[in-house]
């Protein structure tokens, strides 16, 4: 198993994919993140309830995401 830290470390300026508390899923290219697993990505396109938009620049709360998956 892959620790969190360890897989946001191999994922840094790549696509990821992430699943938020509310059901909204982000998709961007991961370009920071701290030791609270706040991240900031670009080029982020959300998805919701039958809704896709883009976003730009986006700093989400690490407490907000139940889900990474690396593209």
């Amino acid at each position: 198993m892959i620790m969190p830290m360890k897989m946001l470390e191999e994922s840094l300026n790549r696509q990821v994919s992430l699943l938020l508390k509310d059901n909204r899923v982000l998709e961007g290219t991961l370009t920071g993140y701290d030791e609270h697993m706040n991240m900031v990505l670009e080029d982020v396109e959300e998805s919701g309830e039958n809704v896709t938009r883009k976003l730009g620049t986006v700093v989400i709360r690490g407490s907000n995401v139940v889900r990474i998956v690396p593209k």
